[in-house]
């Protein structure tokens, strides 16, 4: 019984194994990866922050500015537009874009000028192609900043949307924080940033990003749904009271034109247009303002988790089974789709296809093992228990005549003065009846020693014929009684290697139930001929046959065939169960040959003893 609970349970130890690490390859894959990137854009949306940027807002060359001022002096107009800026007294002034060189002159100047008066100037930098240098602003522009910030958005690789940034940024032996990070240190009055492995200060604030190997210090940008509030350079020119929009706020200046498509890149929140650079710069400032982060859960913890999902699903179908583990896989389903969310709420980034393919992998397989493995397992099981019990009740039924007629003889010795000769013959019935009940039950001991492999075999070369000539000398007067002539055919003297007794006990039982079913004024014929390295043994009978289905079923334990069962003879369906294992014990097989109405023809056979073998080819 522990065996075979053992023997049930591993299956399902192994689907869970199984699922797990196929489902940890299949969540580490490029596909895993863009599925998990939409997955992400989803909860964003549905769980990102809905309250409008508070700290910011663009100052954006947009399509009116420039049709209105024109492309040449974009200098001069952006100079005017901070001057006017200037004098509302904004907190920070970031600039993003990239003034590497020297144009106009007067232009230049302008902007200088502008420049100096605007409080707390961050201006922007690129890295060159060459990955090596950086393309800073011009000179005389440079000493009028605060800071200069690199303005890389880092696109995700796989579908180009924009996610994340990167904190820190190097080429050659320069290092630049990113344009949002310093503006938000300017606007906290902070002289220096201090870093640590684990996180940034920024005098009383922390932002908790450590340091990645690889991956250096990613943040991910929690994009305001409602965007950043945005002031054209045409309305701030135009309309100089909206200048007093941008008291005490951080300006994120720079180009938004839909015309400008190399500074625009797609993002969570985009619809149908990519999303200016200047406005990503300002959703990063806000999200380091908000001080709200999100933050990417480990590997360990993503292996953890799948692991928890397969185990406990494959645990449940392991040690329960039924309805109870389908209802556990369907819970386990739900809840990995429903766990990254409860995590994202929380400010954890958890991947989706991982977690979710355990639970999906674990719980399908070990449903589909469940439902078309062990259910046929359990009905094969219950069918057995059924015949068992019929042949128990078969059993019972036959010793109780037996018994019965014990007790009676028994009792007439006891108690009355019986002549000899009565004596001698009540003791024979009795001596007769209880061999009749020791073989019964030693037939029931055998199967299931068979069964479990318990049974000792002898290994002791014999000739098969003379077992062949016992068995028909026992059956004979059984034939007799029906009228049914037991012909011996072809005979070989060639000899197995094995236990005799055993095989008696087998070719006895053929015989018997070839005398059984079979009609009377028949005949039974039994050949032993040598095939190739086989002895075949055949005993060829005239009953009523079997069709191919009752043929597949010859040698279940237990089982008997519908005609057996209504011929009326008594049998228990396990003779030809324990025929079968002492010839597969021999190392052999039993074959099956029948027809309905036509007979049948049952054949053991088994290998040749080798001395035998040795000895017919020396001959």
């Amino acid at each position: 019984m522990r065996q075979t609970a053992t023997r049930r349970k591993l299956p399902f130890v192994w689907f869970g194994a199984g699922s797990f690490v196929l489902a940890l390859f299949a969540g580490w894959s490029s596909i895993a990866a863009r599925i998990d990137n939409y997955h992400y854009d989803f909860l964003l949306a549905l769980h990102g922050s809905k309250q409008p940027a508070q700290h910011s807002v663009i100052l954006e060359i947009d399509d009116a500015t420039l049709q209105r001022y024109g492309r040449r002096s974009l200098r001069a107009t952006l100079a005017r537009a901070l001057e006017r800026v200037a004098q509302a007294q904004p907190k920070v002034v970031a600039v993003d874009l990239i003034y590497g060189e020297a144009w106009d002159p007067a232009d230049d100047a302008a902007l200088a000028r502008a420049f100096a008066s605007a409080p707390n100037l961050v201006l922007s930098a690129d890295i060159l192609p060459d990955g090596q240098r950086w393309q800073l602003p011009y000179g005389p522009f440079r000493t009028f900043a605060k800071a200069v910030g690199h303005v890389h958005a880092d696109p995700d690789r796989y579908d180009g949307v924009s996610r994340q940034v990167q904190l820190e940024k190097v080429a050659g032996r320069m290092r630049l924080w990113a344009l949002a990070l310093e503006a938000y240190r300017l606007s906290l009055g902070v002289e220096q940033i201090i870093e640590s492995p684990k996180d940034l200060q920024l005098g009383q604030a922390v932002i908790p990003i450590p340091r990645h190997p690889t991956q250096g210090r990613a943040l991910l940008i929690l994009y305001r749904a409602s965007g950043i509030p945005k002031i054209s350079v045409q309305q701030i020119l135009e309309q100089p009271h909206l200048a007093e929009n941008l008291r005490n706020k951080v300006v994120f200046a720079g180009v938004t034109s839909q015309s400008e498509t190399r500074d625009r890149l797609m993002t969570p929140v985009s619809t149908l247009l990519p999303m200016p650079g200047v406005e990503i710069h300002a959703h990063i400032f806000e999200t380091l303002a908000g001080g709200k982060y999100l933050r990417q859960a480990s590997n360990v913890a993503v292996l953890v988790v799948g692991a928890i999902f397969s185990a406990s699903t494959a645990a449940m179908f392991a040690l329960f089974g039924g309805w109870q583990a389908y209802l556990t896989a369907i819970l386990q389903i739900l809840l990995a789709h429903l766990f990254p969310h409860l995590l994202f709420r929380e400010g954890v980034v958890f991947p989706l296809l991982a977690p979710a393919a355990c639970a999906w992998l674990t719980g399908l397989s070990c449903a589909a093992w469940e439902y078309f493995v062990v259910r046929k397992q359990l009905r094969k099981s219950e069918d057995d228990r059924r015949r068992y019990q019929q042949a128990i009740h078969f059993v019972a039924h036959e010793m109780k005549s037996p018994l019965t007629a014990i007790q009676g003889m028994s009792e007439l010795i006891g108690r009355y003065n019986l002549s000899e000769e009565k004596r001698k013959h009540l003791a024979q019935t009795i001596h007769s009846d209880s061999k009749r009940m020791a073989k019964m039950m030693q037939a029931f001991l055998d199967v299931e020693r068979l069964s479990e492999g318990q049974m000792e075999m002898k290994r002791e070369p014999f000739a098969i014929q003379d077992v062949v000539t016992v068995c028909v000398e026992r059956v004979r007067p059984l034939g007799d009684r029906k009228q049914i002539r037991i012909l011996l055919g072809e005979q070989s003297s060639d000899e197995v290697l094995g236990d005799r007794e055993l095989m008696e006990y087998a070719i006895y039982n053929l015989l018997t139930n070839a005398v059984k079913y079979s009609p009377a004024e028949t005949e039974v014929r039994v050949d032993t001929r040598r095939c190739g390295e086989e002895l075949h043994v055949s005993v060829r009978d005239q009953g009523m046959g079997m069709d191919e289905k009752e043929l597949k079923q010859i040698g279940t334990k237990f089982y008997r065939t519908r005609r057996a069962e209504q011929s009326g003879e008594s049998g228990t369906g396990i003779g030809l169960s324990i025929v079968r294992q002492i010839v597969e014990h021999h190392g052999g097989r039993l074959e099956v040959t029948s027809a309905l109405n036509q007979g049948s023809c049952f054949t053991i056979a088994v290998p040749v003893c080798r001395s035998a073998q040795t000895t017919g080819q020396r001959g």
